[in-house]
């Protein structure tokens, strides 16, 4: 697999296109300002109403609705999210999308899973950051990046691949790495990480350690410490050099307790339920389920959210933080800006 850098890439491509950014969330914040900050003529799409018009005015943006953004556009990159697109791109994208013009995605859900089917004259591109828009942004702005995969769908004028490499370039993903994939596979294994793992294993595994813990009688404190704050010691080992890099680090006790008790924890049986996770996301059930759930104001999702929200381990959390002056000065997440 081959693996594009800056030296790859060819700004141009970019350059010379009116890019419309849909949306100011996360990733319109991470990707509408790094464009800008690379000399691209970029202007971020959102409802006359949205709370984030001026957040992306006062970022030097030029902010358009969506339909005055799909009809000035030379390549339109869609950043709501994913149970929003279908809608926003039938009733103000499509009617005024300029034929030969570049649909662009972070992700590939929508076309995947056939929410938005775009007209054959359509080039359909993906760029996806391998991380959050906040730490894109972050990335770009302390000179390194977030690596980026980049997929053609539709290739109708023929350069869509040097226009995507261009774009993942722009907003700093060669700086670390870009890799070329397809739509199927990058929607399906995102999923799949999400759920399984990054989001859905890794927050659970965190939160039923906290209840053991305080459940047994020790300090709520203790508990954040053990499970939730030294999490980010360990997985800045794994990231900079591999799991055998964080073993390295750590005690001999460490180690030998982790791997004789983790598989305890995290069972073959956990290995089973992701096989299951992942034929619920590649026979389509999980899309179908999601677009259902928003279909009726998703009141399963909110409900969820909320319980987790309210977990004991956030209220200790948030009086934790408080004493580390230190957060608060180089924040990834910042809400005053978007």
């Amino acid at each position: 697999m081959k693996v594009y850098y800056e030296k790859d890439a060819n700004l141009g491509a970019v350059k010379s296109k009116k890019i419309a950014v849909i949306g100011y969330g996360s990733q319109g914040y991470g990707h509408s300002n790094n464009l800008k900050d690379s000399g691209c003529d970029v202007a971020v799409a959102l409802r006359k109403d949205s709370k984030s018009w001026k957040k992306a005015e006062n970022a030097g943006l030029k902010v358009m609705t969506v339909a005055e953004a799909a009809t000035w556009a030379d390549l339109v990159m869609i950043l709501t999210p994913d149970e929003l697109q279908g809608e926003i791109y039938k009733n103000e994208i499509a009617p005024n999308l300029k034929s030969g013009a570049y649909l662009a995605f972070a992700h590939g859900f929508n076309i995947h899973f056939g929410q938005i089917v775009p007209p054959a004259d359509i080039n359909v591109i993906m760029i996806a950051p391998k991380g959050p828009g906040h730490l894109v942004r972050q990335q770009y702005e302390t000179g390194s990046g977030v690596p980026c995969l980049i997929a053609v769908y539709q290739d109708a004028a023929g350069d869509s691949k040097e226009v995507a490499l261009a774009y993942a370039a722009a907003i700093g993903g060669a700086r670390a790495g870009v890799i070329e994939t397809t739509f199927k596979e990058e929607t399906e294994t995102d999923l799949f990480g999400e759920q399984a793992v990054l989001c859905g294993g890794l927050a659970k595994l965190i939160q039923y350690g906290f209840e053991t813990l305080t459940e047994a009688g020790y300090a709520p404190e203790m508990a954040y410490f053990e499970c939730l704050h030294e999490m980010k010691l360990i997985v800045d080992l794994i990231y900079e050099g591999g799991i055998k890099n964080m073993q390295y680090s750590i005690s001999n006790t460490a180690e030998y307790g982790g791997l004789t008790r983790g598989p305890r924890v995290v069972s073959p049986a956990a290995k089973e339920e992701m096989k299951k996770v992942l034929k619920e996301i590649q026979d389509g059930t999980f899309a179908k389920e999601w677009m259902m759930e928003n279909k009726v104001n998703a009141p399963h999702f909110h409900a969820l959210s909320n319980i987790s929200n309210s977990h004991k381990i956030e209220e200790v959390g948030e009086k934790l933080r408080g004493m580390m002056s230190w957060l608060g000065k180089s924040k990834i997440v910042d809400k005053s800006k978007n």
